[in-house]
């Protein structure tokens, strides 16, 4: 009677077990719609509603509280590839990727994304919640009082040189740490140089996938042995990582297409609302 009673007891663990797990799956790809949504309308592949999302629902899927922010981050991250994508093919559609700044970008996210995440990985949970937080409201204040090099209507040459690819490490290694696409930098940059709102989201998309490669390799390599009990590669949830992918990649272009209605001011404001909810988030969460 009593192994009767235990084996009963096993499998209904294990099909609770299994309930949430198809919940968690669920909500993965929930998360990665309004990720992809956000990639195409801000240019920030999601990564800070996902950060804050993942921070909170990971640890009850088995992953230890101490390792849950640096397994959102780099799920996060790992999933931003394809969002970004995603996003930049849509915006290139329409013109509006400067392959120029891309170009000059690109090898100062690689070495920056890498070098993040491997200082990322030696940060408490704890503080690094409050570093990505602090880090939302900085951005917001930027985009809502930040001016722009630019008069309105002047046509401005695509920013290159040795300043992007300065700009490019810069923006990398942050975006490793806190675990976006670099969004939140690139499309403020970019304004300040003179670049149309618009423009600026489409590009920032663009780097955002050198941003996800270098950053998500640097957490599956970075990571102590063992760093997550199950389904994981380093610090990569896989489980998460595809569920909001797979999501983000169908959704992504109705945020492009939203992005094209917007007035520039209007998606700024957007831009630094959307900061603050996240930021706001965390706090709360922490």
């Amino acid at each position: 009677m009593r192994h009767a009673q235990a084996t009963f007891g096993d499998k209904f663990a294990l099909l609770r077990k299994e309930i949430r797990m198809i919940g968690a799956v669920l909500v993965f790809l929930l998360l990665g719609a309004v990720a992809g949504v956000l990639a195409g309308l801000l240019g920030v592949g999601g990564g800070l509603v996902l950060v804050a999302a993942l921070a909170w629902l990971l640890p009850t899927l088995g992953i230890p509280q101490e390792a849950a922010m640096h397994a959102a981050l780099a799920s996060s991250l790992a999933s931003i590839v394809l969002t970004a994508a995603a996003s930049a093919r849509a915006h290139a559609s329409r013109g509006s990727v400067l392959w120029p700044t891309v170009a000059w970008m690109v090898p100062g996210l690689l070495i920056g994304g890498w070098l993040g995440s491997g200082i990322a990985v030696r940060v408490d949970d704890n503080l690094l919640r409050w570093i990505v937080a602090g880090y939302c409201f900085i951005a917001a204040a930027q985009l809502t009082f930040g001016g722009t090099r630019a008069k309105a209507g002047e046509a401005v040459p695509a920013p290159t040189g040795a300043p992007m690819v300065a700009a490019g490490l810069g923006i990398g290694a942050v975006s490793a740490v806190v675990g976006i696409g670099g969004g939140s930098m690139t499309v403020p940059l970019l304004v300040w140089r003179g670049v149309v709102p618009v423009r600026a989201v489409g590009t920032s998309s663009a780097c955002g996938v050198a941003i996800g490669i270098a950053s998500a390799v640097g957490y599956a390599l970075h990571a102590p042995a063992g760093a997550l009990p199950h389904h994981a590669l380093g610090y990569i949830y896989l489980p998460a990582a595809i569920g909001v992918a797979a999501a983000s990649v169908l959704a992504a272009p109705y945020g492009m297409r939203l992005a094209h209605r917007l007035h520039g001011d209007t998606l700024k404001r957007v831009f630094a609302g959307f900061l603050v909810l996240v930021g706001s988030s965390l706090v709360i969460g922490g």
